[in-house]
């Protein structure tokens, strides 16, 4: 059986009761985070643009945006929305050691897209969750991390893979239907890295997760009623994997399928901004709690970490909201000058702060030698050289919210309600604790 046949099988075939809990509470866990990003970005500027759009076009559905009151819309219409609003704001989950993948801002949108239009309950709604993951995340992880090195936006890519998984599972398709949403999915992934080295054009990043959750939704509505797709999109010839990366490594689509979950990768967010800066934040913080310093005390900082860190987020002087958020010196920066946790730090009338961009020219993005062969390394080692000469240094491999060190779901709480606070807490309380018993819920509708 072919890889993608492979995956196809697994993913039309999976079954609430056969996931381990802990598997499921960390979907939940994602869930979750997921709601909490998108409900705090609906008042952002490019989220208003895609919910009109989608209140425009996609009139009339059952799927609801969320955060919005009671108007539904279409499915993929949902998807589109929903995506763009978990990842708004760069609060969104993603995998560690990093692939490219994005579970909250694509397999939750379209999920609960497909599940409300279809009245599907909660238990069916996690197992195609977890199906959704268990694909995106080996396709990401089978590309080595080389699709960004070409220029894409990963996420943009896998994104419409692990959404079609995700509906095609709530859609009822069999193998065979799955494996042509997969070939569909695959010609739908698009999202390149221009606004990483542009002065504008951030807000586009945005929308890439949303167009990754619509295509799987379009991806697999459209197999289940008859479109074919190639059937070994992903391992053969002019196949995905062969395309959007360099030297892939085809046995991870299928090792331990079934038997290891990806999704335990599953890696949170504790401050709003890129994740290959949430390892030197972590440990600026903790430098300073050991060693109290001001920031008009540091002289200058050296942070080591992946190449990837250098060739994609040395930002020092960003234009927009997005590339502050992109940029690792300048979010550490902040970092000493804001609290890093709360959302509105990286408000738009503060990314131009003088005092915050004085720090930024003060920090130096190195290639720590050691993590060349760490594939999707997301640690740093940050050394601070304060005026008076003293020398603080301190690594982080495996930061808070990570696999090694998880959010509890305590935590997971505590940012949900920081990300809900514009929303009566009775209600905002009332809807964490039916996505906790999401299992027991007869009819995902009724959640929203």
């Amino acid at each position: 059986m072919s890889p993608t046949k492979s995956l196809a099988t697994y993913a039309a075939n999976l079954s609430y009761g056969e996931i381990p809990t802990a598997v499921t509470e960390r979907m939940i866990d994602c869930v979750l985070d997921s709601l909490g990003a998108a409900i705090y970005g609906v008042s952002l500027p490019w989220s208003q643009a895609l919910i009109g759009y989608a209140r425009r076009y996609g009139g009339g559905g059952k799927s609801s945006i969320f955060g919005v009151g009671e108007k539904k819309v279409q499915a993929p219409f949902a998807a589109l929305a929903n995506g763009g609003l978990i990842h708004s704001f760069e609060l969104d989950n993603v995998r560690q050691p990093g692939a490219g993948v994005h579970a909250g801002a694509t397999l939750v949108p379209a999920g609960f897209a497909v599940a409300e239009e279809l009245g599907a309950s909660g238990a069916k709604l996690l197992a195609a969750l977890v199906a959704g993951c268990e694909v995106m995340f080996r396709v990401g992880h089978a590309c080595r991390e080389t699709s960004e090195k070409l220029g894409f936006h990963a996420p943009g890519l896998t994104g419409p893979l692990g959404a079609a998984a995700t509906a095609g599972h709530l859609l009822g398709l069999n193998p065979d239907q799955m494996v042509h949403a997969f070939g569909i999915a695959a010609s739908l992934g698009s999202g390149i890295l221009a606004f990483a080295k542009s002065a504008t054009g951030g807000m586009v990043k945005r929308l890439h997760l949303g167009r990754a959750a619509e295509g799987g939704v379009l991806a697999a509505t459209l197999a289940r009623d008859g479109f074919s797709g190639p059937e070994c999109v992903l391992e053969g010839e002019f196949g995905f994997l062969h395309v959007f990366s360099r030297e892939p490594d085809l046995t991870r689509l299928t090792r331990a399928l079934g038997e290891e979950y990806e999704v335990m990768k599953i890696c949170m967010k504790c401050f709003p901004c890129h994740i290959t800066a949430q390892a030197p934040i972590q440990a600026v913080q903790e430098l300073r709690a050991k060693h109290p310093f001001a920031a008009e005390e540091v002289a200058d900082i050296t942070i080591a970490g992946a190449e990837k860190m250098i060739t994609h987020h040395n930002i020092v002087e960003p234009k927009d909201v997005m590339m502050a958020q992109y940029s690792v010196p300048y979010s550490v920066a902040l970092s000493l000058r804001r609290d890093p946790k709360d959302p509105r730090s990286f408000a738009e009338e503060n990314f131009a702060d003088p005092a915050i961009l004085s720090l930024c020219r003060k920090i130096r993005l190195v290639v720590d030698e050691t993590s060349r062969n760490l594939e999707g390394y997301l640690g740093a080692r940050v050394t601070i050289r304060l005026r008076n000469g003293q020398e603080l240094t301190r690594e982080v491999k495996s930061f808070k919210g990570s696999p090694a060190d998880p959010l509890s779901r305590a935590e997971v709480a505590e940012k949900f309600f920081t990300l809900t606070a514009a929303m009566r807490r009775e209600t905002a309380e009332k809807l964490f604790q039916r996505v906790e018993r999401l299992a027991a819920e007869k009819n995902v509708a009724a959640l929203l």
